[in-house]
């Protein structure tokens, strides 16, 4: 039990870490939260400080997610739900940082890592569709939540593993909460397409 713990604490601070937050500093010595969109993201990264940060943030991001449910794996062989509660738990150090103040960004990337670990297919197949969204409407807010909406759908159908699925499903009230302005903007034609400059 105190291994299962000390596991989702460790996965909570490494979530913790923000790079769009560390990388913004260090490059350009601003704080990424105060630019932009104001999400300490990767695509509020791309916009304000250009591709090499964005990409950068992403596949960092997205290494927190699988380390999380890595860390869960090893620690506490006999449960499935640990590593499951790890990824939610470096997704939601994400979001709410201990070290920046509890705020963060929306998770996206650190949930595509922690999903792609517990459920590969499920992942690769609703990551597919949203690349996809997103290159026909450059929105990848879009993405984003069509991939935390299809994701527990297709764990569902294709495998039906229990923790997963109820991560995803978690992740994708997650996905939805943190991305209720882009909804809005999204409905009103007044979301930033990929690409589009912000100050």
């Amino acid at each position: 039990m105190l291994i299962s713990i000390l596991a989702i604490a460790a996965s909570y601070l490494l979530g913790s870490v923000s790079f769009s937050i560390l990388i913004g500093r260090y490059v350009k010595g601003i704080d990424i939260r105060q630019h932009g969109s104001g999400n300490a993201g990767a695509t509020n990264t791309l916009r304000v400080l250009g591709k090499g940060p964005g990409i950068a943030v992403f596949l960092l991001d997205i290494a927190k997610g699988v380390c999380a449910v890595l860390l869960g794996q090893p620690l506490v062989p006999d449960s499935d739900w640990v590593p499951a509660i790890c990824g939610l738990a470096a997704i939601m150090g994400h979001n709410w940082p201990l070290y920046f103040r509890f705020k963060g960004g929306k998770g996206i990337a650190t949930t595509v890592g922690a999903l792609v670990v517990l459920s590969f297919l499920p992942c690769l197949i609703a990551g597919i569709i949203a690349i996809a969204v997103i290159a026909l409407t450059r929105y990848v807010s879009l993405g984003s939540l069509v991939f935390a909406l299809l994701t527990p759908l297709f764990i569902f159908f294709l495998e039906g593993a229990e923790p997963a699925l109820w991560a995803a499903m978690l992740l994708c009230l997650f996905a939805f909460v943190r991305h209720r302005t882009n909804i809005v903007k999204l409905a009103r034609g007044q979301e930033n397409k990929l690409g589009t400059k912000k100050g």
